[in-house]
């Protein structure tokens, strides 16, 4: 739990919950959300993240499963500790923010994908 008691996780406790061996159903896998904004995406992300910009984030939440796991991420953890809490006032009961976003992430030496993402890629 992070300050502000929004609850949190550790980029490599990130990175080992959703890889593709740490559960037999993928869809028992925390989902990684990242809320920054396309251009942010388009330069990096996270393998598997689907992207729901916070411009559009009070329209779309609805669409984020509340039967799965999910991580919010952002560049630094600011924007994406809003919408954690965005979704746990409204009745998703499984919800983290990444602890420093994409940065520590990437500071971690962590995996990222890079460029124009390939169509499809962060769609829901």
């Amino acid at each position: 739990m992070s300050a502000g008691g929004i609850p949190s996780i550790a980029p490599r406790d990130a990175a080992a919950a959703t890889a593709p061996g740490a559960a037999d159903d993928p869809a028992t896998r925390p989902l990684i959300v990242d809320v920054r904004e396309p251009v942010e995406f388009a330069s990096e992300r996270i393998e598997g993240s689907v992207l729901i910009p916070m411009s559009v984030f009070a329209d779309r939440h609805g669409e984020l499963p509340k039967d799965r796991p999910l991580v919010m991420q952002c560049h630094s953890g600011s924007r994406s500790s809003s919408a954690t809490m965005y979704l746990l006032q409204r009745g998703w009961t499984d919800v983290r923010n990444l602890d420093g976003g994409i940065a520590a992430w990437m500071r971690d030496g962590l995996p990222v994908r890079t460029g124009t993402p390939e169509p499809g890629e962060g769609d829901l």
